[in-house]
């Protein structure tokens, strides 16, 4: 007989995004980050979940579902909701799962100084980002000036900009130039 889901949840350091950690995995390779039900393909358990109002991003990783809610919903009308798809779905759900990999395809086209920050940054940084539901990505490197762009409940966290950022550059001035400059790469 296979045992019930459980569902626990934890805060992340952005007040508009959960962690919803289920006793099973929900991605057993890489992680998948949705910004809308139409980046779901496959996935029925991330699909169901953006039919509750106020999702506005679903972030799998290992056992982890992530979600990050617009500003105006409130946790407590939203939270029982999305535990209860998760048990509901996830007996069923495949953690096997293969979503397209752009971001392999992108950092293969990367400069080799952009792809050195990308290993130091997959070693120190990226974990702790993925676990709380997010991710940064490098833009660009140019006379010791590193862009950087957050993803998933980072791009909305208040520490990103702060703590965060101080952090990337304090692990890259050890590990890769004494020199760097990181900033948040602006919106276009």
């Amino acid at each position: 007989m296979e045992s019930e889901v459980s569902v626990f949840i934890q805060p992340t350091p952005n007040p508009n995004a959960l962690k919803f950690i289920a006793n099973k995995p929900v991605k057993k390779e890489g992680n998948s980050t949705y910004r809308s039900p139409l980046d779901c393909a496959e996935n029925h358990l991330a699909s169901k979940l953006f039919e509750i109002r106020g999702i506005d991003q679903v972030h799998f990783f290992d056992t982890v579902v992530t979600i990050t809610k617009f500003g105006y919903e409130d946790w407590e009308e939203i939270e029982e909701k999305i535990v209860n798809t998760i048990k509901e779905l996830l007996p069923s759900h495949n953690p096997d799962y293969f979503d397209p990999d752009p971001e392999a395809d992108r950092r293969r086209n990367l400069s080799p100084e952009l792809q050195e920050i990308e290993k130091i940054l997959d070693k120190t940084i990226r974990p702790g980002l993925q676990g709380d539901g997010g991710d940064v990505q490098t833009v660009s490197y140019e006379d010791d000036v590193l862009l950087i762009k957050y993803q998933g409940a980072c791009g909305t966290c208040p520490s990103s900009t702060t703590g965060t950022l101080q952090a990337i550059q304090g692990i890259l001035r050890d590990e890769y130039s004494p020199e760097i400059q990181v900033y948040i790469a602006p919106d276009y």
